[in-house]
């Protein structure tokens, strides 16, 4: 017959090797999150910087070719029109910027609802 502390220890053995395994796999969540953030966030930011790039050398030329176009006639209104158009696109850029900044992001959100739904299912709430 097994002692008094076999028959206690064997349990506390298997959930503590059961916490652990669960721990390790939430882990292993999170590094493959971290990961795929990692490789979205370089994407989008050489994607982004290489897009801004020529569009700023299109319409810096276009600029140039309106204002060569009418330089015998209305050439300060042609500078002024393409500053002021300048200016207004880096204006909507910019607000654009402020609200992708303060959205927040989606960084762990997997890891963090399995975390809930493994709390949960150690209070012995039902499933949603």
């Amino acid at each position: 017959m097994a002692e008094p502390e076999d028959r206690v220890s064997g349990p506390v053995r298997r959930l503590s090797a059961s916490l652990i395994s669960l721990g390790r796999i939430r882990l292993e969540l999170l590094a493959i999150e971290v990961h795929e953030e990692k490789g979205r966030v370089a994407s989008l930011l050489l994607w982004s910087l290489l897009t801004a790039l020529l569009v700023g050398f299109g319409a810096f030329f276009a600029a140039v070719f309106v204002t060569v176009a009418l330089w015998d006639t209305n050439r300060l209104a042609a500078l002024g029109v393409s500053t002021l158009l300048f200016l207004g696109v880096a204006l909507v850029g910019a607000m654009r910027l402020r609200r992708l900044i303060g959205g927040g992001s989606t960084l762990f959100s997997s890891s963090i609802a399995e975390l809930r739904e493994d709390s949960a299912a150690l209070r012995g709430d039902p499933p949603r």
